[in-house]
C-alpha cells in the first residue's frame, strides 16, 4: 500500500495558534526551500521542545537583491512540498502585515499573540551579520533567539559583533529545551550535524546536499 505524501500546510496569514503554543519562527526568501531548511527545523523542534516551526516566506530580504525573485506564492508552495511535516507550517505573514523587517514582525506577533511562546531561529551565518538587521537589538529584546551552526568556522559567528553585544544573555546549549520559556533577551547556540546546502547552491547546482559532523 502506497503511503500518502506528506505536505505542510500553507497559510496566507497566521497559522492556528492556541495559547501556550511553542513556535519557532524561521524566516527567509526560501528561493528555493531545500533539505537544509527542513534539517534545521527538525533539529529546532527537537532541541528546543517546540510544538511547531513556521516558515515565514518573506516578500524580499532587505539585505539582498530581490530582482528576479519568484512570486511569493510560488515559493510558499514549493516550501510546503519540501517541508512535508505536520508540525512545519508555511506562511506569507510578512506580506499580509506589510513589512519586510523582522523587528516589525516579531513586535506585531508579541503584541497580538502574547500567550504564544515564540523563538526566532537563524543559521550561524546570519549571526555574523545580525548587527546589520534593522533594529537587531529590538528583535533580541522581543523574542528568544536560537542560532543553529552552519558549515565553516564555529568560532567566527561567536566572534561577531552581535554575539558580543548579546553575550551575557547566552544560555548553555544543554538548557536549550527551556529557551521558549525565557523572557528575552535570551539565546542559545545549537551545534549538531550540518548541511552544506544553501538556496544559492541549489539555484546553481543540482548536486545533492552533504551532511557533515559537528
Amino acid at each position: 500500500m502506497t503511503e500518502p505524501v506528506l505536505r505542510s500546510r500553507v497559510f496566507r496569514g497566521l497559522p492556528p495558534h492556541p495559547a501556550g503554543l511553542r513556535v519557532g519562527l524561521y524566516g527567509g526568501s526560501f528561493n528555493p526551500a531545500h533539505a537544509g531548511h527542513r534539517h534545521v527545523s527538525l533539529l529546532a523542534l527537537r532541541r528546543l521542545s517546540l510544538d511547531q516551526v513556521w516558515w515565514l516566506v518573506t516578500p524580499g530580504n532587505p539585505l539582498k537583491m530581490t530582482g528576479g525573485l519568484p512570486p511569493q506564492r510560488e515559493r510558499m508552495a514549493q516550501a510546503a512540498a519540501v517541508a512535508r511535516h505536520p508540525r512545519i507550517a508555511v506562511t506569507g505573514l510578512e506580506a499580509e502585515i506589510g513589512t519586510r523587517f523582522t523587528a516589525d514582525l516579531v513586535a506585531w506577533l508579541a503584541e497580538r499573540l502574547p500567550l504564544v511562546r515564540f523563538v526566532w531561529i537563524m543559521g550561524s551565518d546570519n549571526l555574523c551579520q545580525f548587527d546589520r538587521w534593522e533594529r537587531f537589538e529590538a528583535i533580541a529584546g522581543t523574542v528568544p533567539l536560537a542560532v543553529v551552526n552552519r558549515p565553516g568556522s564555529l568560532a567566527a559567528p561567536l566572534a561577531a559583533r552581535a554575539a558580543h553585544r548579546l553575550a551575557r544573555w547566552r544560555i548553555p546549549e544543554a538548557e536549550s529545551h527551556v529557551l521558549a520559556d525565557l523572557a528575552p533577551p535570551a539565546w542559545v547556540y545549537l551545534t549538531g550535524p550540518r548541511t552544506r546546502l544553501s538556496s544559492t547552491a541549489v539555484r546553481s547546482s543540482t548536486s545533492p546536499p552533504r551532511i557533515v559532523a559537528s
